[in-house]
């Protein structure tokens, strides 16, 4: 063991000198001149520059197993925040203008009512009606299609199919009366569906099936008799990752009618609707996968050649520590001999 002036011993991680590596060839007389002076050359605290060495690459080492375990955990982290974007995408919303719409399709299920008048306006202008409860003749484009239904085979339903309005700037709008029979029912309405486009049904070879699809995918909507309904709509279109759909908002009004037929006519009930596009905006919702797998790979990449680095430091590091470990060991297998 070697001590310095003060007769403190020192520890074993510090026994390597700054001499190196003694020469087998030198005779054993040598080894008290150059123990001289190796204890001379030790500071006062009894740390040589070996010692130094040793204590800098233990703590190398423990900030090699820090940066290791942060940068596992960025990994961890990274694949973890791309699994969350990729399951859950961002909706994006833009406002297409358009001058003209294609125009909707509105399936009324009128059960017994019946279709007095349907006709096209503009500038929301609606003339007074001049008979109420008598047909009139109208302007609207119709179709009738008996199909069944899509949840029910045994039942058996009748649309009366009208195209609806197009021009936005005009204000265009439709206007549709129907009278219905006094029944017992405490309550009367009449239904309604709306899909996307009238020239997709009249250009379907099946349009039967084609409205079972649509009863499928589109909303039911009623409106009372008795009342004027004002509806707005506007379209929605959803472009999802798998599948694209089509759907009506509706901004609506009711005010109540005021009959002043003879009461004898009052048996017919009277139903009045009107149908308009509330804006010339189109809203396309998108949703938007923010995960970029590229990026991603990108950082897996620098943490993966980040940890290599490491390892490779920590390889040379424990190396370089053995190499002082038996440089040490023979030093010390040197000195006991003389």
């Amino acid at each position: 063991m070697f001590s310095d002036e003060q007769g403190e011993e020192i520890p074993d991680i510090c026994k390597e000198d700054e001499l190196g590596e003694l020469d087998p060839s030198e005779s054993k007389d040598t080894l008290p001149e150059a123990e001289d002076d190796a204890v001379v050359s030790y500071p006062l605290m009894g740390f040589d520059r070996a010692c130094l060495k040793n204590i800098l690459s233990t703590l190398l080492m423990f900030i090699y197993l820090a940066l290791t375990t942060v940068a596992v955990f960025l990994a961890y982290q990274t694949i973890t925040d791309f699994m969350e974007k990729l399951n859950h995408p961002v909706l994006s919303v833009r406002y297409e203008e358009v001058d003209c719409f294609e125009p909707a399709g509105i399936a009324l299920y009128l059960g017994k009512a019946h279709l007095l008048s349907c006709k096209h306006h503009n500038h929301d202008h609606i003339p007074p009606l001049v008979s109420p409860g008598q047909p009139e003749i109208g302007d609207c484009v119709t179709e009738e299609v008996t199909y069944k239904a899509p949840y029910s085979n045994h039942t058996s339903r009748r649309a009366l199919v009208v195209q609806g309005p197009t021009d936005v700037r005009k204000r265009e709008l439709v206007f549709l009366q129907f009278s219905q029979n006094e029944t017992e029912a405490d309550f009367s309405a009449i239904s309604y569906m709306l899909f996307s486009r009238f020239s997709d049904l009249m250009s379907s070879g099946d349009k039967s099936g084609f409205m079972q699809d649509c009863e499928k995918n589109y909303s039911m909507w009623t409106f009372s008799g008795g009342f004027r309904t004002w509806v707005k709509m506007s379209l929605v279109k959803t472009s999802g990752t798998t599948v694209d759909s089509v759907e009506f908002r509706q901004e609506s009004s009711v005010v109540k009618y005021n009959d002043k037929r003879p009461e004898e006519e009052k048996l017919n009930q009277l139903f009045f609707i009107v149908f308009q596009w509330r804006d010339p905006f189109i809203q396309e919702v998108r949703n938007i996968v923010t995960a970029n797998p590229w990026n991603t790979i990108a950082i897996l990449c620098g943490v993966f050649m980040a940890l290599f680095k490491a390892a490779n430091f920590a390889k040379l590091s424990i190396e370089w520590m053995i190499k002082i470990r038996k440089r040490h060991r023979k030093r010390q297998k040197l000195a006991g001999v003389s």
